[in-house]
């Protein structure tokens, strides 16, 4: 039944409205022109008064705006008004999340799933060009998405799925289709399509998945130390509470434990913070060469006290790279106590920084005879260069076996668990982590007796410019 308007029967019509308010202003005109004749040196104001009276009579009185129609009011609920083309565009473009809108072609037809057009972010995500047309599988090769669009294309069923993206930084999608009314065939496809939106799910997988690793691994590797804890105390309390060597030997072995449990959970605690921040990339410069000096300076104490020699060839000049540089501090750190911890007394570690590789010479291989492993590797971009910092130690080495498994929470190799080498099993997994947020790359080279060399690259930082000349500055 369509809507019709009924005034209200108590409210005052236009006309009356206007007489009444017309009137009271034309009274205080004509009241004003009277004192004007009457006093004359008082027309000029009174002349200005009335007019004053008579812009506001007007503007009180004016016509409002005409309301919609009943007639407009369907139209516009049919969707056969608008909004500005334009305005539109503007917003799918201004989406945070990438959007694409997809034709379906024939049905038997798997290559013609084509992108009709991309929002900015999914422009930027897919690395498409400006022109539609791209195939969908060619950017999207997740068989449960492509099985969802032929759903929604084909079948007029939305559906949602979760979609992990590829390449060196894992991203979770929560991907959302939806079809779409058929338009006039395209000039690259039939007329069926379907919106394919993207939605970022990767900090809160992140969090939940760092919450239960949290969980295992801390309970797993603190228990020993605190079954240590436990059995020295009961001892303390007992039999050996009058015995000052024992309990002076047992305190000791308390303060270890006591420690490690310290240095377990920093360690987890940093891990968990990288990890939560892995897909975005920093955007710092750090001075490569200057922060590997640092590091040499404040593990210096370390290496004298292990009777080890770090020789570090640092070469000439900066190596400016993309980073946090509390980041790759940590990184180079790791990896010389990773060194230190391996060298025998009297032996060396050797730090050499490269400076302007491609990415095959960053992560080629440098030992003749070893066995070399990518244990992180970065997106091949085009014109990126690469600095890289390798550490050497001249210890036992590690069989081809143990290499993939370098990088895992809590792992150590076999045979190399003496009291002597302390560590929480961390050090490595956080420099992969952190090599991967910082988009480089990380590989390792061993061979039994003849030590390791791990080599981290980090992408050299775009050269600064100066707005006055535009050239390029140190």
């Amino acid at each position: 039944m369509p809507y019709e308007h009924s005034p209200s029967p108590v409210a005052p019509t236009a006309s009356s409205r206007l007489w009444t308010a017309g009137a009271s202003g034309g009274v205080a005109i004509l009241v004003m022109a009277a004192l004007a004749v009457m006093k004359p040196e008082l027309a000029g104001w009174l002349a200005a008064g009335g007019a004053a009276v008579a812009v506001a009579t007007w503007l009180v009185n004016r016509r409002p705006p005409a309301p919609l129609s009943v007639a407009e009011i369907e139209a516009a609920a049919a969707g056969e008004l608008t909004p500005d083309a334009s305005l539109l565009a503007d917003v799918f473009e201004a989406l945070g999340d990438p959007v694409l809108i997809v034709s379906g072609g024939e049905a038997d037809d798997i290559a013609g799933r084509r992108i009709v057009l991309a929002n900015a972010a999914a422009r930027e995500l897919f690395r498409l060009g400006g022109a539609g047309g791209a195939l969908l599988v060619s950017v999207i090769r997740d068989p449960k998405v492509l099985e969802t669009v032929d759903e929604a294309l084909f079948g007029g069923v939305g559906g949602t799925v979760d979609y992990v993206g590829g390449g060196a930084q894992e991203r979770h999608w929560r991907a959302v289709v939806r079809p779409l009314p058929a338009r006039d065939a395209y000039s690259w496809g039939a007329g069926a399509i379907a919106l394919l939106a993207l939605r970022d799910e990767t900090d809160a997988r992140r969090m939940e998945m760092m919450r239960v690793d949290f969980l295992a691994n801390a309970s797993h590797e603190l228990r020993t130390p605190l079954a240590s804890l436990s059995g020295f105390i009961e001892t303390l309390k007992g039999h050996a509470k009058d015995d000052p060597k024992a309990r002076d030997r047992f305190l000791d072995i308390m303060a270890i434990q006591a420690d490690r449990m310290g240095r377990l959970v920093a360690d987890l605690l940093s891990l968990s913070r990288i990890e939560l921040n892995e897909h975005i990339a920093p955007q710092g410069r750090v001075d490569l060469s200057r922060a590997a000096s640092d590091v040499v300076d404040a593990v210096s104490v370390l290496s004298r006290e292990r009777g080890v020699t770090i020789r570090a060839d640092l070469g000439q000049g900066g190596a400016s790279v993309s980073g946090d540089r509390d980041e790759i501090v940590q990184v180079i750190q790791n990896l010389i106590d990773n060194a230190l911890k391996y060298s025998s007394n009297g032996g060396t570690v050797e730090l050499t920084i490269e400076r302007d590789r491609t990415l095959d010479e960053a992560m080629t291989a440098r030992m003749a005879e070893g066995t070399r492993l990518s244990l992180a590797t970065p997106d091949r971009e085009a014109g990126q260069r690469y600095a890289v910092v390798t550490v050497r130690d001249h210890g036992p080495g590690m069989a081809r076996e143990h290499l993939p498994r370098l990088t895992e929470r809590f792992y150590r190799v076999e045979g190399q668990k003496s009291g002597e080498r302390q560590g929480t099993g961390l050090g490595l997994a956080i420099v992969r982590h952190i090599i991967i947020r910082h988009r480089g790359g990380l590989t390792v080279d061993s061979a039994l007796g003849q030590g390791a060399i791990f080599a981290a690259c980090f992408p050299v930082a775009p050269a600064r410019t100066t707005e006055s000349t535009g050239g390029p500055t140190p």
